[in-house]
């Protein structure tokens, strides 16, 4: 168990240790991509329902499948990063590769018009969701690899890793004005061609950030040793035994259920926020496309105001940690969290709408520690496990948690458009909803975050790497590395005295 607060050991990092500015700026602009992604795309799929009339179950669905398709690229990816060789390093060429394809793959999938079945719309969208996940693989998965590595120190990471956070809020600040710009008529005729706009600017963006860690960070374990393992078999067995290894890790296993707790109740409940908001908070509007306007606009601002909460929360989140260790930390920033998502119950309020705001301060504390601190967090596994194996592994660690974050994700997709139908809510009824399906909506936005936080706290209570301990598995690594290089020098002198022998016989 962590130490009390009392019995804390602070190390002070080294300056070796400390990550250059431009190198911790670049690698924050992929953070802004990486964030745009999944900020953009959960505002805008609503188009599918709202714009073109898809049954929400179906939206669900589709939101699913892909995810489930990428869940499975991203242990190939890591593995695949993690064994690559280049004169460019292991993770920048696939970091280039991913925010090209991944970009062009997003503006492609909301290309749609009016006039077509359902069923082509469920098929196009997935078709093209599942190529843009596979594609944006190629650059995350890398990306956050090449993060875990950036530095061996226990602090600085965490200072990354907040820093990194801190840029990906930004596209939160635009993200939730979505539905208002493509709603605005002034702009487009509807939301399907505002949609269709919007996705070909997005797509650039993700493009125009994504490129720059490829271009100019630096990797610090690009010069690694071939691995041994040759022909299709080997590999086959290789990486599925380092994907049973890494399950295997316990510490890392909590953190991603722990993740999975936290991001997933998040992601099941907001699914429910623009319906609550469009269709209980404003279900006194003169007419649907009133609700739309106003909802629209609360919704933005009520965004933009929680990703600057966020953005707080992270800061106050990094100097926690420094002052009662990562673990400790949950125990204060998942609790008030809750209280947020419980005053949500307050601030839903048809006669004020704009009271809701009371519980972005509070919400933020739960995503704002989560990501700063379990990014950090898995890069201390890292070492623990090459402790055990002897083996630098941040491609497959990375794969393997975010590949646990998007199945979680997928399943939640797939849930909320399930228990969506289930409130009773039905998108032809407009602004006449039942009182019993309004009364489920808020019950399933509000309770459903509020129960996997609290499971959440019970799965980190046990995680045990402590910053001493941190401290003296770096110890170990870093010895075991300086024998492993000596060993290769003196194999390479021998080498090198062997075939001086054998020319000098050939000479005589």
């Amino acid at each position: 168990m962590e130490q009390s607060v009392g019995q804390l050991k602070h190390h002070v990092t080294a300056p070796q240790d400390r990550i250059p500015f431009f190198q911790k700026f670049i690698y924050s602009m992929g953070a802004f991509a990486n964030t745009a992604q999944a900020a953009f795309i959960g505002q805008m799929v609503i188009v599918l329902n709202l714009g073109l009339g898809v049954n929400p179950a179906l939206v669900g669905l589709v939101g699913a499948i892909p995810r489930i398709i990428d869940a499975i690229s991203d242990p190939i990816t890591g593995y695949f990063s993690d064994n690559l060789r280049t004169r460019w390093g292991r993770r920048r060429p696939l970091i280039l590769f991913g925010a090209v394809t991944g970009g062009i793959c997003y503006a492609l999938m909301y290309q749609l018009y009016k006039g077509h079945s359902e069923g082509f719309y469920v098929l196009y969208f997935g078709v093209f969701q599942a190529l843009y996940f596979i594609g944006f693989t190629c650059f995350s998965i890398p990306w956050i690899a090449l993060g875990y590595e950036m530095t061996p120190d226990y602090h600085e990471r965490t200072r990354l890793q907040g820093a990194s956070n801190i840029v990906g809020q930004l596209p939160w600040f635009i993200a939730p004005w979505c539905w208002f710009i493509m709603h605005n008529q002034n702009w487009f005729p509807d939301i399907v061609y505002g949609g269709r706009v919007l996705a070909i600017i997005i797509g650039m963006i993700i493009v125009g950030f994504g490129i720059l860690p490829a271009i100019f960070n630096k990797e610090y374990f690009h010069d690694l040793p071939k691995p041994d393992v040759k022909g299709a078999w080997n590999v086959t067995k290789d990486f599925f035994g380092g994907g049973f290894v890494t399950l295997k890790c316990k510490p890392f296993f909590k953190l991603c259920m722990f993740t999975l707790l936290i991001f997933g109740g998040f992601m099941c409940a907001s699914a429910f926020t623009i319906y609550v908001v469009f269709f209980y908070v404003f279900k006194n509007a003169p007419v649907l496309d009133q609700a739309y306007a106003n909802g629209g606009l609360l919704l933005g601002i009520y965004g933009t105001f929680s990703a600057l909460c966020t953005m707080g929360a992270i800061y106050v989140t990094t100097w926690l940690s420094r002052k009662l260790g990562k673990r400790n930390t949950f125990f204060i920033t998942i609790p008030i969290s809750i209280i947020g998502y419980a005053l949500k119950w307050v601030g839903y309020n048809p006669e004020h709408p704009y009271l809701l705001m009371i519980a972005a301060p509070f919400i933020a504390f739960g995503l704002g520690s989560l990501f700063t601190l379990v990014s950090s967090m898995v890069a201390d596994v890292c070492d623990l496990d090459e402790l055990r194996t002897d083996t630098r592994r941040e491609g497959m660690f990375g794969a393997i948690y975010w590949w646990m974050v998007k199945v979680g994700v997928a399943a939640s997709s797939l849930i909320s458009g399930i228990l969506l139908n289930m409130t009773g809510f039905k998108v032809t009824l407009g602004l006449n909803q039942t009182p019993q399906a309004l009364l489920n909506m808020r019950l399933c936005d509000i309770g459903i975050p509020i129960v996997t936080s609290l499971a959440a706290i019970f799965v980190i209570m046990s995680f045990d790497l402590t910053e001493a301990k941190c401290f003296e598995i770096r110890g170990q690594v870093e010895r075991r590395r300086g024998e492993r290089r000596a060993e290769e020098e003196g194999r390479r002198v021998e080498r090198r005295a062997e075939e001086e022998r054998r020319r000098v016989e050939r000479r005589d």
